[in-house]
């Protein structure tokens, strides 16, 4: 080989190289590209952002939980049992939470009215939502369920006092969201003699206490007044009189609760306690 052919080989070499050198370039570059996400040019979550994701995460479970119990549990009715107690078609029992009914089982008064009037509400095989009063026990003694019963949008614990069939009863004095607008329904049900209210006018809307439905006022300990005979309009008693006033009656019996006529006009605003 001559000097002029060595010289075209190296020139020809030496032009190639960079050529060469760009491929190399080339196919390590699409090496990189087949790598995970977590390369040097992206990097993968550090401990700071994996933190905040569980936190999220635990922020929105927290979220639905909330909701779950504020939309409350759907169930299904299977019958009536009184007018406060219902069971359901998968078993358990709803006792009606801060609100009480006259007792079938010793034939009160009104109890069969307020159980007929839950089950025209709640018919069998009726859906309903069940929430808890997150103040208020959510099972008592007896292995019930204590909830608000709605049916529609209508909690019906409330609309049982709303038309006089049932009485508030804040068990050992605890009152739950509902306490104040269920004492004011059952005062006005009271004052329009709306339901037990006139059914048995002797009924004592008495919240703390169970509600103890009556016909007729019980007979006064101590045999009443001294005639033995007592205007049917009050408890406790107070005697047959062409008149009496407030200042008539000792202090010992007031309140006077008027639970019919009030034919001595104690009861001057209708609330139906008189002498306060």
């Amino acid at each position: 080989m001559g000097k002029s052919a060595l010289v075209v080989t190296v020139a020809v070499a030496v032009g190639l190289a960079p050529v060469v050198s760009a491929c190399g370039g080339t196919t390590s570059t699409v090496g990189h590209g087949h790598r995970s996400p977590t390369s040097a040019s992206e990097p993968g979550p550090t401990a700071a952002t994996t933190k905040a994701t569980r936190a999220r995460r635990r922020h929105h479970r927290r979220h639905r939980h909330h909701v779950r119990h504020a939309r409350g549990a759907s169930a299904r009715v299977a019958y009536v049992i009184d007018g406060d107690t219902i069971a359901l078609t998968s078993g358990p029992h709803v006792r009606f939470l801060q609100i009480d009914t006259p007792e079938l089982s010793s034939n009160e008064c009104y109890a069969t009215r307020a159980r007929g009037l839950l089950e025209a509400l709640l018919p069998a095989g009726a859906r309903v939502v069940l929430r808890k009063d997150p103040a208020l026990d959510t099972v008592d003694r007896y292995g019930r369920l204590l909830r608000y019963v709605y049916r529609g949008g209508t909690n019906l614990n409330v609309e049982m006092v709303r038309r006089g069939a049932a009485a508030p009863y804040f068990f050992d004095g605890d009152r739950g969201r509902f306490a104040g607008r269920l004492y004011a329904l059952a005062l006005a049900a009271k004052r329009a003699h709306r339901g037990l209210w006139g059914a048995c006018p002797a009924t004592r809307l008495e919240p703390d206490d169970a509600v103890a439905a009556l016909r007729a006022p019980p007979p006064p300990a101590g045999g009443g007044s001294p005639g033995g005979s007592c205007e049917p309009g009050y408890t406790p008693c107070l005697p047959v009189a062409s008149d009496l006033d407030c200042g008539d009656i000792p202090n010992s019996e007031k309140p006077i609760h008027v639970t019919g006529p009030d034919p001595y006009r104690l009861d001057g605003d209708g609330d139906g306690i008189a002498c306060e």
